[in-house]
C-alpha cells in the first residue's frame, strides 16, 4: 500500500482540488499533457492495484476483501476514464470513490495489513 497504492491515490487525489483562502479562490485541476498523464497513470495504477489485491496469496477473504478491491478498481477505472477525458468534474467524483473504496476497506482490514 505504501509503495503503490498511496502514491497512486495521492497523484489522483492532489490532481483537482479548490482550496478558500483569505485571499480567495484557487482552483486546481491538470492544464498540461504531462498533468493529464500523470493523473491517467496513477489512476491506471490504482485499477492494477485492485486486481493484485484480488490474487490467490493476497486476498484476506474472497467475500468483502474482494468486494472492496472491486470498488477500488471500479472507481480507479472512472478516474482513468475522466483523465483520458480530460474532465476534472468527473475526475474530482472518482477521486472521492476512491477515498471512499479505500477508508471503508482500512476500516476493516488496517489492522491486519500492518
Amino acid at each position: 500500500m505504501t509503495w503503490v497504492v498511496d502514491p497512486a491515490a495521492d497523484v489522483v487525489w492532489e490532481s483537482v482540488a479548490t482550496i478558500i483562502t483569505e485571499a480567495g479562490t484557487k482552483e486546481v485541476a491538470p492544464h498540461t499533457d504531462e498533468q493529464w498523464d500523470a493523473v491517467r497513470n496513477g489512476a491506471a495504477m490504482l485499477a492494477e492495484s485492485g486486481n493484485l489485491l484480488m490474487i490467490e496469496g493476497r486476498a484476506r477473504d474472497y467475500d468483502r476483501w474482494m468486494a472492496a478491491a472491486r470498488r477500488l478498481t471500479d472507481a480507479a477505472n472512472r478516474a482513468l476514464k475522466a483523465a483520458e477525458a480530460r474532465n476534472a468534474d468527473e475526475l474530482f467524483a472518482a477521486g472521492e470513490r476512491i477515498y471512499d473504496a479505500c477508508s471503508a476497506c482500512h476500516q476493516r482490514y488496517a489492522l491486519h495489513l500492518q
